[in-house]
């Protein structure tokens, strides 16, 4: 599962974006997954710092590449209890949660998934 910050260093040509090509361009509905809520951070961030037309174009594409997981009850608890342990923000306890309940890697340049082992930091 790429998180967000990968998602958003890519399309926003970001200062590591060479070190998210490989893997998103390799990204496949088979064996990668997307919380929906990293389609709202993608979203909003793209839009907001580039254009409404480049936002649409990058959320075309993850859905195109990866099976997209709405979140459903079992995530939203599991989200609370991860926030509540662990002290992470919502977008990041359901990102937690859906990669845990799904047997997923997470991927991400941000450093605060760096405790899980189910993390990769790039």
């Amino acid at each position: 599962m790429i998180d967000s910050s990968g998602w958003i260093e890519f399309f926003a040509n970001g200062k590591n974006a060479e070190k998210w090509r490989k893997l998103i361009l390799s990204a496949d509905k088979k064996t990668h997954i997307t919380p929906s809520t990293v389609l709202y951070e993608v979203y909003k961030k793209i839009k907001r710092d580039f254009a409404e037309e480049k936002a649409d174009e990058a959320i075309a594409y993850i859905i195109d590449s990866t099976r997209v997981i709405q979140i459903d009850e079992g995530i939203s608890i599991d989200a609370a209890e991860k926030s509540l342990v662990h002290g992470l923000a919502m977008a990041d306890a359901i990102i937690k949660a859906t990669a845990d309940l799904n047997n997923a890697k997470i991927i991400t340049g941000d450093s605060h998934f760096k405790t899980f082992e189910n993390a990769l930091i790039i």
